[in-house]
This record gives structure tokens, C-alpha cells and sequence, in this order.
């Protein structure tokens, strides 16, 4: 049973039910000791009438039948099976006038019926039944009235049914306005979805929370942070989209000019014609690479698979890596001596963004320059540093530099896209790093990263 509907339902109605069959028992038991104490003050009334009228012995003559036996010393005669005359007479009230030496004077039925008890109330067995009886003693008499249980019991089983009539019409009636009241209170969580399934696919307008209970509205609002998330990401998707028709707009015009050039040129020309078709490929290469790194890292799709990882170790698999390719701009390129560091992260990642962050700095320094990398901890933390002495970023523009496509000198003969450092930001981020950037000792940019350190002492990357 997973609807809230069916749940509430359930559960109040079984709720109305039990406290329903309680108060029927409650109800039973009290109406029960009040219907005793009715028929208990009706048989004192009547031995107070005998008494109160002034009945005496000699007013009254015992009609016994002519074989019945004396009915004197009566008070503890044996409790034996009464002769049918008095068994017929079952279930009707019994009064006696008893002497005050304990001799029957006058009986309502044909027989001696209960013996005689001493003042009050009492329950005895007379006859095979159950009896209530009440005794009132006067100057000169005692009067004694007598009632079967049984009969008690069938009279107030007519009455019974009345009292539980009420509370099933009332079980009945609250169980259709609860349900009413159910089905009204789930009534905006109806609306909501009604409003949602009737959008269409573009429709990321923030949903009405006005007038919605306290308990739907937080409900309201987190789908309007959804909507708006997913608004945002459709936006940055597009944006991006168009950036990277732009950017791959000139590297593919170029490449296109350049395979037409080296058509036309004489032999001794098309080597170099070749050469910088090869270079434009390259960058167009490097861009589509670096477009489908940004694309993964922002659409965050898959899940981070983090665990520890040597960063150290890490990071002189990336120079060894890269060495080549800095031989070839003639860049000394190198790891410092670097502490055993382990952090928790996911290892693809943690390669992405230090590929990011040795091929920046190996595409915007000159030839001859220097980058060094460096791995330290301290303090339960773990700094990974990309220092070079080429010309740095003004302090004003290192925010932009993060963000994608943006180039300081579009001018200048490197061949960066301009989202390296904006994927090493969102790749930093997604596993619990902070990117900041800095001035290197020599004077050039250095990018330091800063991860929270883990316990474990070795682990390979």
C-alpha cells in the first residue's frame, strides 16, 4: 500500500474503530451498573411502600396451597428444588413479610421463596437461579423483595442494541468525513502533479506555491530549485554549444585554408604548408578533446568512483607523461621532491584535471620557461602546485580566466582553447578540492589546488 491517500485512510479508520469498540464497552458496562442501581432502587421503593403504608402481621394471610408445609423457622431452612408451584412463578418479583423471630408471615408466590437474608442488598441462589435481593427490617417486620438475575439480564439485553446504534451511525458518519477530509487535504498535491504532467518538455517555469499547506509548499519549492537547476544547465548547455561552433569555426576554416594552400604550393613550399595544417589539426583536436572533457565534467552524469589515491605518485606519472611534449617547446618540466600524500578522490578525475593543469602551463609559456610541479602536506591537508615563470595573470583577471572559452591575448601564439582551467575548476570542485591562483616565486602564475588529506598511509595510484 504506497498511497498516502489509502495510508491515511487506513490508519484513522482503524483508529475510529477501536476507539469506537472501547467506548461501546465502557459505554455497555456503565449503562450495565446504572441499570442496576434503577432496578436496586426499585425494589427498595417497594419494600419502603410496604413498610411506609403500615402493614401488619395480622393484616395479611399466607395463601399456601393445602399440601404445602408450615412455613415457620424458614430463615435457615435447606436450599432445596422448590415444588412446581413456585418454579412456574420464576422471573416475577418475590415479596415477603418475615417476623422479627424469623417466621414467614405473607409470600407473593406459592411457596417460601429466598430465605430470609439480613439487611441490604444481596446475591443468592434460590431455586436453580440467580437472585437479587433486598431486605428491610422494621419495628415489628421485615420486608423482603426478590428478583431473578435473569430477568435482569433479558431486559437489559432489549436495551443493549439502542446504545451501540448511536455509535455505528457515528463511526459511519466519521468515516465518510474523514475520508472527505483526506481527499481535500491531499487535494494540492493532486494540483501539483496535474500542473506538472501538463507542461510541455521546454516548460521550466517555476510552479504556483501560493496558497499551498505547510507541508506541500517546501515540496513546491524544491521542484521550482530543480526546474531552475535544470533551466540553468539547459542554458549553459546551449551557451556552450554556440561558444564551441564559434571557437571550432576558425581552427576548421583554417584547416580548410591551409589543405588548399599546400594543393597549390610547389614542393619545396608544401612542407611547410603541411606543417601548419598538421598544427591546425592539432588544435582542432585538442579543442573537440577539451569541449568533451568540459562536457563531462559539467553535465556531472556518471557517479564519482572516490577512493585513495596516491597524488604524488600521481603526479609524476602526468610529467613522465608530458615530458616529450615539453622537450619539444624546449620547457624544463619537472617534479620537486614531493611528499607521500594520499587523498580521497576519483582517480580519472584527479588525472583529468592534472593533465589540465601541466598541458596549461606548457601551452602558455614561452620556449625555454619552466614549470615544476609539486605535491606537500600539512595540517591534514594536501596542496598540489603548478608554478611556471612565464608571464602570469593579472590579479584582476584570474576570476575570468575560469570560466570557459576566455583568453586573455587571443593574440598570441599559443594554441589553448581557453578551458583548461575552467575544467580543472569544476573537476576540483566535484571532488572536494579548492582551486586557487597565485604568483609563483619567479613570477609567473601558480595554480595550487588543496585536497583534505586521507588517513591511509600508501596506496597506488
Amino acid at each position: 500500500m504506497n498511497s498516502i491517500r489509502q495510508r491515511l485512510l487506513f490508519w484513522q479508520i482503524a483508529a475510529l474503530i477501536v476507539t469506537s469498540v472501547l467506548v461501546s464497552v465502557f459505554t455497555y458496562l456503565l449503562a450495565w451498573q446504572a441499570f442496576n442501581r434503577v432496578r436496586d432502587f426499585g425494589m427498595e421503593q417497594i419494600a419502603a411502600s410496604v413498610v411506609r403504608h403500615g402493614v401488619r402481621t395480622h393484616s395479611w394471610s399466607i395463601a399456601l396451597p393445602e399440601h404445602a408445609e408450615p412455613l415457620a423457622s424458614a430463615r435457615h431452612a435447606p436450599q432445596a428444588n422448590p415444588p412446581p408451584w413456585v418454579t412456574d412463578d420464576l422471573g416475577r418479583f418475590i415479596s415477603q413479610i418475615w417476623s422479627r423471630d424469623g417466621d414467614l408471615l405473607y409470600a407473593s408466590v406459592e411457596g417460601t421463596g429466598p430465605p430470609l437474608q439480613s439487611p441490604g442488598f444481596h446475591d443468592v441462589q434460590w431455586a436453580g437461579e440467580a437472585w437479587r435481593v433486598f431486605t428491610q427490617m422494621d419495628d415489628e417486620e421485615i420486608v423482603q423483595v426478590a428478583k431473578t438475575a435473569s430477568d435482569r439480564s433479558s431486559s437489559f439485553a432489549e436495551l443493549a442494541p439502542w446504545l451501540l446504534v448511536p455509535v455505528a451511525l457515528l463511526v459511519l458518519l466519521l468515516s465518510a468525513l474523514i475520508r472527505l477530509a483526506v481527499n481535500r487535504a491531499l487535494a494540492p498535491l493532486d494540483a501539483l502533479g496535474l500542473d506538472i504532467r501538463g507542461r510541455e518538455e521546454d516548460d521550466l517555469r517555476p510552479l504556483g506555491t501560493t496558497g499551498l499547506p505547510d507541508e506541500v509548499a517546501p515540496l513546491g519549492r524544491a521542484i521550482n530549485q530543480l526546474l531552475a537547476r535544470v533551466s540553468w544547465l539547459l542554458q549553459r548547455q546551449r551557451q556552450m554549444l554556440a561558444d564551441a561552433a564559434h571557437e571550432l569555426n576558425t581552427p576548421l576554416a583554417a584547416v580548410k585554408l591551409q589543405a588548399q594552400l599546400a594543393r597549390r604550393s610547389q614542393d619545396h613550399e608544401r612542407d611547410a604548408a603541411l606543417d601548419e595544417l598538421d598544427r591546425g589539426i592539432a588544435r582542432s583536436t585538442h579543442l573537440v578533446a577539451q569541449l568533451l572533457q568540459m562536457a563531462r565534467v559539467e553535465a556531472d552524469g556518471r557517479e564519482h568512483q572516490r577512493m585513495p589515491v596516491r597524488l604524488d605518485t600521481l603526479a609524476a606519472d602526468v610529467v613522465a607523461a608530458f615530458s616529450a611534449a615539453a622537450e619539444a617547446r624546449d620547457i624544463d618540466l619537472g617534479l620537486e621532491r614531493s611528499e607521500a600524500a594520499t587523498v580521497l578522490a576519483d582517480p580519472d578525475d584527479l588525472r583529468l584535471l592534472l593533465d589540465n593543469l601541466v598541458d596549461n602551463a606548457l601551452r602558455h609559456t614561452p620556449r625555454g620557461s619552466r614549470v615544476d610541479v609539486r605535491v606537500s602536506q600539512r595540517a591534514g591537508e594536501v596542496r598540489l602546485a603548478v608554478d611556471d615563470n612565464g608571464p602570469g595573470i593579472a590579479e584582476a583577471d584570474r576570476q575570468r580566466v575560469l570560466e570557459r572559452f576566455v583568453r586573455l591575448n587571443p593574440q598570441s601564439d599559443a594554441t589553448g582553447s581557453g578551458l583548461g582551467l575552467a575544467i580543472v575548476a569544476h573537476t576540483a570542485q566535484a571532488n572536494g578540492g579548492l582551486l586557487t591562483l597565485a604568483s609563483s616565486p619567479p613570477g609567473g602564475l601558480s595554480v595550487r589546488v588543496t585536497f583534505r588529506a586521507h588517513p591511509a598511509e600508501t596506496h597506488p595510484a
